[in-house]
């Protein structure tokens, strides 16, 4: 069995993002890059699955720059087979990621494609659930617990209230939760060797995708701060401030 694991590139979690002068967007100079947490988890499931004798290749996918093969190369040496390189500089949006992938699986034919649930820069959530409508595949998202079956797949998902196993037939779609698995470390000689993998790299022309954004964006704002905290002399004042100031009774 071959599967697919979508990865991206993005500005990695313990940074603070800062937003530009102009609002046009946030500022990417000089900031430090990495692999989106949720897709390292997806991408050590499928290298579990291989070394469990369930899946055959873990094929590593990245839509993006050129810069993006860091990341490949990230997840080539976590343990993936190979590596593929959608290269684009448009600003991609989930539906457009959605469609290159969909192209992507018609030529690669994996039977499993794992992705993270979620992108932290963005947050959308979208991907999966796109790119199971356009290939007609069932779907298991947000799962916190995976179990390969002869042409099934047995998925722990997380819900709001509480757990949800469910059982979908291969080929299938799964997006990962944070609790599915502590992903491994690169070691150094992983990290060689992963210069060595194949990485091959295409563009959204070549598989017959326009990735041009369908959605524009008019001005990004940081968060308004938080205001300073009062105290309060007794229960009674509580409640009158929560009810003519924050109104929330």
């Amino acid at each position: 069995m071959k599967i697919l694991v979508p990865v991206k590139r993005v500005i990695d979690f313990n940074v603070k993002v800062r937003v530009k002068a102009d609002g046009s967007g946030v500022d990417m100079a000089n900031v430090k890059m990495s692999m989106n947490p949720f897709d390292e988890i997806s991408v050590e499931e499928a290298i579990r699955a291989k070394e469990a004798g369930k899946a055959t290749e873990v094929v590593a996918v990245s839509v993006g720059p050129a810069q993006a093969q860091e990341t490949i190369r990230t997840a080539l040496a976590m343990g993936a087979d190979r590596g593929i390189l959608v290269q684009t500089d448009v600003e991609l949006q989930p539906l457009a990621v959605a469609k290159i992938l969909k192209a992507l699986v018609d030529k690669e034919q994996p039977q499993l494609v794992i992705l993270g649930k979620q992108a932290i820069d963005d947050d959308a959530n979208q991907t999966g659930q796109a790119l199971a409508a356009l290939l007609g595949w069932g779907q298991a998202t947000f799962a916190s617990k995976l179990v390969l079956e002869d042409g099934a797949a047995l998925v722990t998902r997380e819900v709001d209230g509480g757990l949800e196993t469910i059982r979908v037939k291969l080929p299938a779609i799964i997006t990962t939760d944070l609790r599915l698995n502590e992903p491994r470390y690169a070691s150094l000689p992983n990290i060689m060797k992963a210069k060595k993998k194949q990485l091959d790299t295409v563009s959204p022309a070549d598989l017959g995708v326009d990735p041009a954004p369908r959605l524009k964006t008019l001005k990004v704002a940081e968060p308004p701060k938080r205001k300073g905290g009062v105290k309060v002399a007794s229960v009674q004042e509580l409640v009158a401030k929560l009810k003519t100031e924050a109104r929330v009774i």
